[in-house]
């Protein structure tokens, strides 16, 4: 990597030429090809999310309720729909969130929840978190285009930097980020104390430099030809995005 110097001999970072600090984002819906992604509105959603949600992963012995998908994020925090529908409103009161419905385009019905957090305009950078994905949603192509539209929605609004965060145990989040394109950066050792528990922290990113060919990927990936009449696909999106790796810079 080239260096630039200053006066004194000091190696400084590049000057960061016509780009201006983004809004912060305002909700506004996603429409996409499989799913469309809506500003979370706790009466409306929280009947369809907690039907959805408390569903038994088929991939996980003992889960008859649905609590497993969400061991990594320190258990659900409710039990029946009133409880869920409090915990969506306090999600949505927290200025600091911007929290999503995913919306099944086939039936119009709540499966999961996406969210942006530390959203930081003045510095260009922005996280993706808080994924509550219900079984609905597995091997569908509806968990991949939703993230890929929020990913688009922020580098479209000005962004220069996407995050992600996950639990280094939680072995399928690491593997969508990298599908999805995310670059892994290192491990946070002892970042956090969820449930009682020590988390260690995988850290991935997008930078705005790398966006485009990114963002031709997922295009690619959800383009009606990659998919057969039962709505399986060709070519699989880690395969699309597994050669970016190589190409990108390195730090």
């Amino acid at each position: 990597m080239t260096h630039i110097y200053n006066d004194y001999g000091q190696p400084v970072g590049p000057d960061i030429d016509c780009w201006q600090p983004p809004s912060k984002l305002d909700p506004e819906c996603l429409e996409g090809r499989f799913c469309r992604l809506e500003p979370l509105e706790a009466a409306r959603h929280s009947e369809a999310l907690w039907l959805a949600w408390r569903e038994p992963d088929p991939e996980i012995d003992n889960d008859a309720e649905g609590h497993a998908r969400w061991t990594y994020l320190g258990g659900r925090p409710f039990d029946d729909e009133t409880g869920c529908r409090a915990w969506l409103a306090g999600m949505n009161a927290d200025q600091d969130l911007l929290c999503y419905a995913v919306i099944d385009s086939t039936d119009g019905q709540a499966v999961g929840m996406a969210t942006y957090l530390n959203i930081v305009p003045e510095e260009g950078r922005i996280e993706i978190g808080h994924l509550s994905f219900s079984p609905r949603m597995a091997r569908t192509p509806i968990s991949s285009e939703a993230l890929m539209l929020m990913m688009a929605h922020a580098f479209d609004k000005g962004y220069r930097r996407l995050e992600w965060k996950c639990d280094v145990l939680n072995a399928p989040s690491p593997r969508a980020a990298e599908r999805l394109g995310f670059r892994f950066e290192g491990v946070f050792r002892q970042h956090r104390v969820v449930a009682g528990r020590n988390r260690d922290t995988a850290w991935f990113s997008v930078l705005d430099v790398e966006w485009p060919v990114i963002h031709e990927c997922h295009r690619r990936w959800l383009a009606p030809e990659n998919f057969d009449a039962a709505g399986r696909q060709y070519r699989s999106l880690a395969s699309m995005t597994a050669a970016l790796r190589h190409d990108f810079p390195q730090s």
